[in-house]
């Protein structure tokens, strides 16, 4: 196959570049949520992503599954040789996601771009920060629910039917009154539970993915351990969530934001600003009479989001 020489940069995860830094514990904005005996209905099973090989493209060391496409992700196998393989998943409006594709079993990708075409190319590592293209293919995706990227597990947010992270969403939901106040006991569970790992972000090495039973067992865990955990548990109850990086006024930080029924998507509403995680108000997202919360919910102009997943 001819191969076209393509100089990329390194991606070092966008992402986890910006949760490295110090975030030892969250400033804390929240008051308690109205408690009641009402108890929200817990969802009893996550979403299983799947290769299900009805439509498949690929060569001799890449095979790309996406006969799911319209829930918002595909799966991709890597079996060559070359140890260094990027992942680039460019979006309907030209947004160029990277990732780290590792060696094996099949791993799963979000398509958070919404509908049209997206371009997946699979590029191997040729010498420093030269890749040359392997293989890259065109799909055309129509989503069957909006959602449905940020509720399936993916590489970044990664979590089975028998991880921990699912079981604690279940017991943590079995004592929230409703999706908000389980949103604010998830949050502060990870807050009160998870330590900050100074030596692992003082030597966390470029791909880095978290683990978010491991996470849970040690106790400790980066910001991407933190968000990633979060939103596993958010997604395993099956509320819609987004880990997104982006901007904030000139801060570059990362937050998560949730679909909630009653008011729609809630931009910002688990925040990292390169030191600290904070809750928004709950009682602030839930009152969207509130003029207030414009800033939060509605047009989305105090957010300019580089990345989704």
């Amino acid at each position: 196959m001819y191969k076209r020489i393509l100089c990329v940069c390194v991606f070092c995860l966008t992402l986890t570049a910006s949760l490295f830094t110090g975030c030892s514990g969250g400033t804390d904005e929240t008051v308690s949520s109205n408690h009641t005996d009402k108890r929200r209905t817990t969802t009893s099973d996550c979403l299983v992503p799947a290769a299900s090989g009805t439509e498949t493209y690929g060569n001799d060391i890449v095979s790309i599954d996406t006969s799911n496409k319209s829930d918002g992700y595909i799966m991709i196998s890597y079996t060559g040789s070359v140890e260094k393989v990027k992942l680039q998943i460019t979006a309907p409006d030209n947004t160029v996601y990277s990732y780290n594709l590792r060696l094996g079993n099949y791993e799963t990708f979000p398509l958070s771009g919404g509908d049209g075409t997206y371009l997946i190319s699979v590029l191997e590592n040729v010498n420093d920060t030269m890749y040359a293209m392997s293989f890259s293919q065109e799909i055309t995706v129509t989503l069957s629910d909006e959602f449905r990227p940020f509720l399936y597990p993916n590489q970044y947010v990664w979590f089975t039917p028998d991880s921990q992270a699912v079981a604690l969403g279940k017991e943590i939901s079995e004592n929230s009154s409703n999706d908000l106040d389980y949103v604010e006991q998830i949050y502060r569970y990870v807050i009160e539970h998870i330590t900050y790992d100074d030596d692992l972000a003082a030597n966390v090495q470029s791909g880095y993915l978290p683990n978010v039973d491991k996470t849970l067992s040690s106790g400790t865990g980066i910001c991407f351990d933190y968000a990633s955990l979060m939103a596993s548990l958010l997604r395993s109850q099956g509320i819609p969530t987004k880990l997104v990086v982006g901007y904030s006024g000139d801060a570059y930080h990362a937050w998560i934001s949730v679909y909630l029924k009653e008011i729609g998507w809630v931009n910002d509403i688990i925040k990292f600003d390169g030191k600290n995680w904070s809750l928004m108000d709950p009682t602030l997202a839930a009152n969207n009479s509130n003029s207030s919360v414009g800033k939060y919910i509605g047009d989305g102009s105090n957010y300019i989001v580089k990345y989704s997943y």
